[in-house]
């Protein structure tokens, strides 16, 4: 229970279903002193009291789990360690694939649960198959996609089948002041939202070059190369405008020579993505090319595409040119199903 809405109701659809249901809300940060304070759904003071709150109205148990250290070593300096290497990762995918359905989930059956429920927008079918919410602009299986079909035949996901809107209506019902409660969009281990700042004063400066991907000339200069991300056109101060007039985008990120190398956006358009460290939720990973949708970016669009999974790696030819595809995110790949678009499987993006 993070002490937003979305879990509250999920813990009140367990209870309404007959389970024994137990409440947990994650303590995260090494010092909760550092905690941001304002309405922001996870993570916070105020959310482990809201939380705390709502768990009270429905007449559960509720516990905090210290998760500090696993969180600060999985989540937070793998964080830091890919933005070091010049990739883009997501904190969320990741906290979803090392804490809440790993360590939380570990400790959850050793204490004799069955199954750990949350209120992630996605809806596991009849079939144990993880696939899209219902409302597709919350829909959150992307984020889930890092589960092993293990985890998901111990996972409960109760608002696959409910809107956002239909959510707080029935929270408010139930008498949870959470109904009303923000939904939260920030990092939530970086307080003020500045994810360069954060950065910087764990990587320090290091000034390199920018340059341009044609010409090789330098254009520009950084204060460290982890502060850019590929496709990124503002913030980029470069010396000199293109010769074209035409505007500038990040086209890579080199950490070994700590260059950030610009160019135009028709630049940016792949139809090859490989990556590593497949998960084939639906199953055991297959030997073969699979005809799918993928999905490049946590809210980007599904792109038809053509799969392949040989000696433990992942490649995907796509059927269109996307821009911005980026080292350390993540594929996702969907079969599209009457029922709703199943997810197949994942990996990181090289």
């Amino acid at each position: 229970m993070s002490g937003g809405v979305d879990s509250a109701v999920a813990a009140a659809r367990a209870v309404a279903a007959g389970h024994d249901v137990t409440g947990v809300h994650l303590a995260l940060s090494r010092n909760p002193q550092t905690y941001r304070t304002g309405a922001r759904g996870c993570c916070t003071l105020e959310d482990s009291r809201d939380a705390g709150r709502a768990a009270d109205v429905l007449g559960i148990p509720f516990y905090v789990w210290d998760m500090a250290e696993e969180f600060h070593a999985d989540v937070v300096d793998d964080f830091v360690a890919e933005y070091a290497a010049g990739r883009t990762p997501n904190p969320c995918l990741r906290c979803n694939e090392k804490i809440k359905f790993a360590a939380v989930l570990d400790r959850a059956v050793a204490l004799g649960f069955d199954a750990v429920a949350t209120g992630h927008h996605a809806r596991l079918g009849a079939d144990g198959l993880l696939r899209r919410s219902v409302d597709h602009g919350k829909d959150q299986s992307y984020v889930l996609a890092v589960l092993t079909r293990a985890q998901l035949d111990r996972s409960m996901f109760p608002l696959g089948d409910t809107t956002k809107e239909q959510v707080r209506a029935e929270a408010a019902a139930a008498g949870l002041a959470v109904a009303d409660k923000p939904d939260s969009h920030d990092i939530c281990f970086i307080a003020d939202g500045d994810t360069a700042g954060f950065l910087r004063q764990r990587l320090g400066q290091s000034p390199g070059d920018i340059v341009d991907a044609g010409t090789g000339e330098v254009l520009g200069e950084h204060d460290g190369a982890y502060a850019y991300t590929v496709g990124q056109r503002k913030g980029l101060r470069l010396g000199r405008p293109a010769a074209d007039g035409r505007p500038r985008y990040v086209l890579s990120i080199t950490p070994v020579t700590n260059t950030v190398t610009v160019g135009p956006a028709e630049a940016l358009e792949t139809t090859e993505v490989r990556a590593s460290r497949p998960v084939w939720s639906a199953g055991g990973l297959p030997d073969a090319s699979v005809g799918c949708e993928v999905q490049l970016r946590a809210h980007g669009e599904a792109v038809p595409a053509v799969v392949s999974v040989h000696n433990g790696r992942f490649s995907a030819t796509l059927r269109r040119p996307v821009r911005g595809v980026a080292a350390g995110q993540t594929v996702v790949a969907y079969q599209p199903s009457p029922d709703g678009d199943i997810v197949l499987g994942s990996a990181t993006i090289d």
